[in-house]
């Protein structure tokens, strides 16, 4: 069984740690985290180090692999440090086996996939995406990179998502939309037409709000 690292000690990387392990993914070594003190115990995984020691850490062989447990709060960093340690070191892919993938879909390194997902033919999930509970996606449909999908988010067929865009709980795409980049969706709202300019859209059907 590979061992993993993940970056990112909160919320989302101990849900992440918790997942890998409990579905028999990994071996998680522990954290990296630049908050937190190289030692530390979180829910009995050891902080690894801060993200400066990474490439240390790979070449004594610690770990095998790397994922990155940052929320939609942080995109920005989240695509950083993946452009930063991207073809330095093996970033690692987690799918819930609850999930049911496609033999057609296409899924990037860095990308998990939380359980109870369905992820239809033709599907393409770009890098150091995160697809979490419940959400489905639909044929001929690409999520782009760094992007956050919240749970049960539903995408019909031929939709395209650009890259580090966050999709709220419970929001609708219908089919053959395109969201450009940077594009952050809120809870519960329905996307019926194409999304040209970056920002925040809520409601039914969606408007800009900033």
């Amino acid at each position: 069984m590979k061992r993993l690292a993940i970056i990112g000690s909160g919320d989302l990387g101990q849900q992440i740690a918790y997942h890998a392990q409990t579905d028999n993914h990994y071996e998680v070594i522990g954290f990296f985290d630049d908050f937190r003190n190289k030692g530390e115990r979180i829910n009995d995984l050891p902080i690894l180090g801060k993200t400066n020691a990474i490439i240390d850490a790979f070449q004594q062989k610690i770990f095998d692999e790397l994922l990155i447990g940052i929320g939609y709060k942080h995109l920005v960093f989240k695509r950083e440090i993946y452009q930063k340690f991207k073809n330095k070191i093996p970033f690692g892919k987690l799918i819930h086996s609850s999930s049911i993938l496609d033999s057609s879909s296409i899924i990037k390194e860095g990308v998990v996939i939380y359980p109870g997902c369905i992820i239809d033919q033709q599907v393409i999930i770009e890098e150091n995406t995160l697809i979490n509970v419940g959400c489905c996606i639909a044929h001929d449909t690409k999520i782009g990179a760094h992007s956050f999908l919240s749970p049960r988010v539903a995408i019909a067929g031929f939709v395209k998502v650009g890259e580090s865009c966050i999709l709220g709980i419970n929001s609708t795409i219908i089919d053959n939309i395109q969201l450009v980049n940077n594009t952050q969706i809120g809870g519960g709202a329905v996307v019926i037409k194409n999304i040209e300019q970056e920002g925040l859209y809520v409601g039914n059907p969606v408007r800009f709000i900033r």
